[in-house]
């Protein structure tokens, strides 16, 4: 790496430290920071719960939201704490809790070799869809609706039973006068939702909104569905479980299959990831046909059900550092390193911001919190950052004054990135075959090169004296060189960092250097901006002085 890479990249890790790449591990930071950055994550997760769950606002993604409650909760743990992060109960400030009939348990997590391992060790398993909503618990006797209660933290919750009696998609009298506690999801109905396009919905945010409002309109209230999901005093066996549940007029039936070899969670998983819903989901629950027949449970995550997740496809990612690097045409361009995370397959460790100005927007730094997704479902982009760290790394980013396209032609102090850009870039143009941007990284760090044209008057010995150069490797290069000399003018002129439109002008460099502004302006595509660049280049002193080198050399054109 240049020396002034390392530089700015030093100055955005100075008072860094450094997290592990596993998700488990713990900050490299003293107590007392990890102290004081542990709370402040817990007052911002606060803030996202109370803006969510007293006003029906999602402030952030419900995926990224379960990653920082994790994060929250490994730093707890760091700390010899016990996480104690527990959603708020209240939806709205005046009405009150309810115990639930039957605990809303969470369920433990698995990836593709526990799902192989937990269904290799049980039989009569089914799977579901995992709707992305908001759970509800309804309790009927003798077949009218007596009580709706949300998830809350599981033992207690929300009182919804007048909002939900509004619901249209939850029935207020069942078909059948009985007595049952039913377990489900209000979802936000969706017209052929495949997840796997449209990862980010905010359908689960939509449905607290409209529990959260005083008075929703008809038309949202009618968007609202129910996926019953369980019945916990419900018949044994699941196929009579699901019989009646559709007698009951509910469609659990239709998204609930047992697992075989011919259709097994893998298929049932991919297909509800890539196929049209009327839903938004976040991974599959995999559950044993029985479970435990009685009406209370610890709300620990239960032995027989699992969820696997979809792949993420948004990420929490924590930031490393902070690289300027300067590229051909002084363009400056931040580089957020990461600490590795996994998005769709893939391990990420860097993603550029672009530009100066929307680093100085975002103001990323060192420790914080940054939401990372695939464009295209290749290049990683950095959408928004999620927390700020309580303790602000100084950073001295490059001034974009000192760096342009007539910049950086020879090696002085702060100009090794972008000459090495400028190196690498004149190889490409000049088809100059096995050597890359590491050849001309180990001519400048041997001082064979300091200048852009200076391999022209290498000998062998010379190049021998750049690490990893060899006799063999230095006569290929001395091959290359050869071969670039007789290189057409127009590719040399792109070689040096022409802008473009001289390519459109017939004759040679002297013909071109002779060009005014306004004869530059009459040539088709190029405007006032571009003919000022192009005099600029044409007369500048080193461009000059190059082409009167390449002159001497015999290079065409010049």
């Amino acid at each position: 790496m240049s020396g002034a890479i390392v530089t700015w990249l030093m100055g955005g890790l100075i008072g860094l430290v450094t997290f592990s790449a596993q998700a488990g591990d713990c900050p490299d930071w003293s107590q007392e920071r990890l102290s004081h950055e542990s709370q402040a994550l817990a007052d911002q997760v606060r803030r996202w719960d109370t803006a969510y769950h007293d006003e029906g606002v999602a402030l952030i993604d419900d995926a990224l939201y379960d990653q920082a409650v994790e994060r929250l909760a490994t730093w707890q743990r760091c700390l010899g704490e016990t996480p104690d992060h527990r959603p708020l109960t209240r939806v709205t400030r005046s009405s009150g809790t309810l115990d639930h009939p039957a605990a809303q348990r969470g369920l433990d997590k698995a990836d593709d070799d526990g799902v192989r391992r937990y269904t290799s060790r049980r039989e009569d398993l089914w799977i579901q869809p995992k709707v992305d909503g908001v759970a509800v618990t309804l309790s009927y006797q003798e077949g009218e609706l007596v009580e709706a209660v949300s998830r809350g933290d599981g033992e207690r919750g929300q009182d919804w039973t007048a909002r939900a009696r509004q619901l249209p998609a939850v029935p207020n009298s069942l078909p059948d006068p009985i007595s049952a506690v039913l377990q489900g999801e209000l979802y936000w109905r969706l017209t052929d939702h495949i997840q796997s396009r449209n990862p980010t919905t905010g359908a689960r945010g939509a449905v607290a909104g409209a529990m959260a409002q005083s008075s929703p309109a008809k038309a949202t209230l009618e968007r609202i569905s129910l996926f019953v999901w369980g019945w916990p005093d419900g018949p044994k066996e699941m196929q009579e479980r699901l019989a009646r549940l559709r007698a009951l007029g509910f469609d659990t039936a239709d998204y609930t299959h047992a697992l075989d070899d011919r259709r097994d969670a893998a298929y049932w998983r991919d297909s509800w990831f890539n196929n049209p819903l009327p839903f938004a989901t976040d991974g599959v629950v995999i559950k044993q046909a029985e479970r435990p027949g009685v009406r209370r449970w610890s709300s620990s995550p239960p032995e027989w059900a699992i969820a696997w997740k979809y792949p993420a496809q948004q990420a929490l990612a924590e930031v490393r550092g902070i690289e300027f690097r300067v590229g051909r045409t002084g363009r400056v361009t931040p580089l957020v390193w990461l600490n590795p995370v996994q998005l769709e397959g893939r391990r990420i460790r860097r993603v550029s911001l672009g530009s100066l100005e929307r680093w100085e927007s975002l103001d990323v730094r060192p420790g914080d919190q940054v939401a990372i997704t695939l464009a295209g479902l290749t290049i990683p982009q950095l959408t928004e950052v999620v927390w700020h760290t309580q303790e602000r790394s100084p950073l001295t980013p490059p001034s974009p004054q000192r760096y342009h396209m007539l910049s950086c032609f020879k090696l002085t102090l702060g100009c090794d990135a972008q000459l090495l850009a400028r190196l690498s870039y004149l190889g490409e143009q000049l088809d100059m075959q096995g050597i890359g941007e590491g050849t001309w990284q180990a001519l400048l760090e041997a001082g064979v090169v300091t200048q852009l044209l200076d391999w022209l008057d290498v000998e062998p010995r010379q190049l021998q004296q750049a690490y990893g150069i060899g006799e063999t490797t230095a006569d290929a290069l001395m091959e290359q060189f050869k071969v670039a000399r007789g290189k057409p003018f127009a590719a040399w002129l792109s070689a040096l960092g022409a802008p473009p439109g001289s390519e459109l002008v017939r004759g040679d460099w002297y013909d071109l250097a002779d060009y005014r502004r306004e004869q530059w302006q009459a040539v088709p595509g190029v405007g006032p901006v571009r003919a000022d660049a192009l005099v600029a280049f044409f007369s500048h002193p080193e461009v000059q002085r190059m082409a009167h080198k390449l002159e001497q050399a015999g290079v065409a054109g010049f």
